[in-house]
């Protein structure tokens, strides 16, 4: 049996998936990884990084050596969105000045309880 072993980035431990033969395909160790972790396939996808090269497998039909491991992170189906997005918001009530003093007179008697703790 050959293996290979992965880890999500957020988690410490590697785990490992089994199978027959010298390679794994990346659409088959996906399949294994989510299968394992019981994730369903509508609502992510994984995106599979050599741990060693950092180099990320795209083609479905890649073939990942046994004994690799790699890294593996959940991604939106679709891929990752753009955030750079710029959004208008219109208020149709004036600002009220009075928050900001209030704001200023805690940050400040904050400050002052903390210097006066840390003299005594």
């Amino acid at each position: 049996m050959s293996c290979v072993h992965y880890k999500f980035s957020s988690k410490l431990n590697y785990d490992t998936v089994t199978f027959d033969g010298l390679h794994i395909s990346l659409c088959d160790l996906k399949k294994q990884i989510m299968g394992r972790e019981k994730l369903k396939a509508a609502d992510c996808d994984l995106q599979i990084t050599n741990a060693q090269t950092k180099e990320e497998y795209t083609d479905d039909n890649a073939l990942i050596p046994k004994n690799s491991s790699v890294i593996v992170r959940r991604i939106p189906i679709g891929g990752v969105k753009s955030t750079s997005k710029t959004y208008v918001i219109s208020r149709t009530e004036p600002v009220m000045g009075t928050s900001k003093a209030v704001c200023k007179n805690t940050i400040s008697h904050f400050f002052y309880t903390l210097l006066f703790a840390f003299i005594m």
